[in-house]
């Protein structure tokens, strides 16, 4: 099941134009900054103003751009589609008859939103590498007022902002995939996953709304950025909670919606 669901899924143009778009915006971004390659970006501070440094600085700077908006939009399209496309296509029934258990189903399904979700990801940081090596070098990680990571400490920050990073866009893409099961159809699903972000995005962004803030899953996305600031200290505990929470509480929704009625109804 989780073959032919990555097979379904990945292979279809518009998953295809939605990965190439994230890549595309690494590649977009390091030919912009290309002229200040080994100095400063502009006035800017933190991942931004340090993204012309070196290869990594670029890579991590453009999953800090990405990652709020275009890479959960991304995602959230995935997970409707994995979700939704059985029903949408009317295959759902001849699964059942085939036989394929609900319980196997739903196991290929989960699978597949989280390779998906693995893919998407790691499309930033990989086209944030393959360009920033040729225009930027590959130097050592720079923190814009503090002191240059080693290699074995820039690769292990990197590697935890990535799995971080991962770990929060599972959290949409199960919001999304549950979404995709429940709705009638799949654009439903995709528009009310896009709500769900523009929405949390814009609490998030209101102070006088902390108690709010503080359970919505976007609160914590961009925590992990603080793993490359001059101390080098990033809480991350509380993020984890919340997006496996998340995950969590979404998968048995799903699990709900899937096992005990027929979404084909």
């Amino acid at each position: 099941m989780l073959r032919v669901e990555l097979t379904a899924q990945l292979l279809r143009v518009r998953t295809l134009v939605a990965l190439a778009c994230l890549a595309a915006v690494p590649v977009a971004a390091g030919l912009a900054t290309a002229s200040s390659a080994g100095h400063r970006n502009g006035n800017q501070g933190g991942l931004f103003g340090a993204a012309s440094f070196s290869a990594l600085n670029h890579a991590m700077a453009s999953l800090e751009f990405i990652g709020p908006l275009l890479l959960p939009l991304v995602v959230a399209l995935l997970a409707s589609a994995i979700g939704s496309s059985d029903r949408d296509w009317g295959t759902l029934r001849y699964l059942y008859v085939a036989p394929v258990g609900r319980g196997r189903l739903l196991a290929g399904k989960f699978g597949a939103v989280a390779v998906a979700t693995a893919i998407a990801t790691a499309c930033v940081p990989v086209a944030g590498l393959v360009i920033g090596v040729p225009l930027f070098g590959w130097h050592p990680f720079h923190v814009i007022g503090g002191s240059e990571l080693s290699a074995g400490d820039a690769a292990g920050r990197v590697l935890a902002a990535s799995g971080y990073t991962l770990l929060c866009m599972l959290s949409i893409g199960f919001i999304a995939f549950t979404l995709g099961l429940w709705l009638p159809r799949g654009a439903e699903a995709l528009g009310a996953a896009v709500a769900f972000v523009v929405v949390a995005s814009i609490l998030n962004g209101q102070s006088a709304l902390h108690s709010v803030q503080v359970v919505l899953p976007v609160h914590y996305w961009q925590d992990w950025t603080h793993l490359f600031d001059a101390h080098g200290t990033a809480h991350l505990g509380t993020g984890v909670a919340c997006q496996l929470a998340t995950i969590v509480l979404a998968a048995g929704a799903s699990a709900l919606v899937l096992l005990r009625r027929d979404p084909a109804a």
